[in-house]
């Protein structure tokens, strides 16, 4: 098994277009990684990068203590499994985990022996006489990483391997790949746009964005922490709620004001929310006092209990429902807070409906506080 090391990894392609931009991270042997970002963020070019099919423009990767960026893909010892599977049509299932082997001059009955062991792994044992068109996505899917097991490599990369499969087969696909992974005891690199699969699988995230590395952190730390307003905005779901806001200073404490004035009639209402002395000692808020900011609150971080709005000192409103969206074990609400669109996250029982008006109370632990001009966080 092994570690990899990127070094100031670019991919720059003629016109000027820089798709990757000093990628530098180190990669725990027997650690999955997970790539995410939009569309176009640069996370699956990276990969092919790692896997040979790309040329580095600039920059060092390490497999173990091997530099391979002249090295041919086929000797990396690295395993892809690819979005569209990459299955041979006229070949069975067996025939398509054994090519591999048979081109590296694998005896015969060793062969049958890995194919076999792989095949039991992934419960695909019952469909070796089948050809890929008789199989379902998900089956199709296990071929894929059977061929991959069967070589045993020393790193797998994935790219987007669950995004043509259904909403209920990509849930039970992640659980079998998080196990595939404690399993094999391998190096995962995985490649997603889906932060669903980032959260629940990965050891590590790498979010990206244009081609550059806006934050790597465990799962738990992306979402209390989020280094700046896109990372906030992207792990998460529902998106957090980000609001126009300003910073000041009200009896001694620094307070958030956010809402809407009217000069002319008394329909304007403004909300406040004192920051918790356990986030009032960050010296850079000294700074943003009368200034305008953004205030960042989770939809599960506004509440709708009447005993935790009795109990608030702060951070209570009133929004007009919009729509609700009944989940099953909870509810989404759309409302409007003085113009404000906010998303909250509530339990099922709620009895709110389009055009109620509702008191909520936010939870000012949780709250985050972001830089209106390069979006970084001002509580990190």
């Amino acid at each position: 098994m092994a570690s990899l090391s990127l070094r100031g990894i670019y991919k720059r392609y003629p016109g000027g277009v820089v798709a990757v931009s000093d990628f530098t991270m180190n990669i725990k042997d027997k650690e999955f990684i997970i790539l995410v970002g939009p569309s176009g963020c640069g996370k699956s070019t990276t990969l092919r990068m790692i896997a040979g099919l790309e040329e580095i423009s600039e920059g060092e990767l390490f497999i173990g203590d091997r530099l391979v960026n002249d090295v041919a893909p086929k000797d990396r010892d690295i395993a892809m499994v690819f979005q569209n599977y990459a299955l041979y049509p006229h070949m069975t299932v067996f025939e398509n985990m054994a090519f591999g082997l048979k081109l590296r001059k694998v005896p015969k009955d060793q062969i049958k022996k890995l194919v076999d062991e792989a095949a039991k792994i992934l419960d695909i044992a019952h469909l070796l006489d089948r050809k890929p068109k008789a199989l379902s996505g998900g089956q199709r899917q296990r071929v894929a990483l059977g061929r991959a097991i069967v070589r045993d490599p020393q790193v797998f990369l994935l790219d987007e391997p669950l995004s043509n499969l259904d909403a209920k087969l990509r849930a039970q696909m992640r659980t079998e790949l998080s196990k595939l992974h404690k399993k094999l005891g391998t190096t995962f690199i995985y490649v997603t746009h889906d932060q669903i699969e980032a959260m629940t699988m990965g050891d590590r995230i790498v979010v990206m964005k244009d081609g550059y590395i806006q934050q790597i952190d465990s799962p738990i730390n992306l979402y209390a922490n989020p280094i700046n307003k896109f990372v906030a905005g992207f792990i998460g779901s529902p998106q957090m709620n980000f609001i126009d806001a300003k910073l000041l200073m009200l009896n001694n404490k620094y307070t958030i004001e956010f809402g809407s004035e009217d000069t002319k009639t008394t329909r304007g209402r403004k909300f406040y929310v004192e920051i918790p002395q356990s986030k009032s000692d960050i010296e850079a808020l000294r700074y943003y006092v009368d200034k305008d900011i953004t205030l960042g609150v989770r939809p599960e971080t506004i509440h709708d209990e009447e005993m935790f709005i009795s109990n608030a000192k702060t951070g209570v409103i009133e929004a007009t429902v919009d729509v609700t969206e009944m989940m099953g074990a909870e509810t989404y609400l759309y409302l409007t807070c003085e113009g404000i669109p906010l998303t909250v996250r509530v339990s099922s029982r709620s009895t709110a409906r389009p055009q109620d008006v509702v008191r909520l109370a936010i939870d000012p632990n949780n709250i985050h506080l972001f830089d209106v001009n390069d979006e970084h966080s001002i509580l990190v």
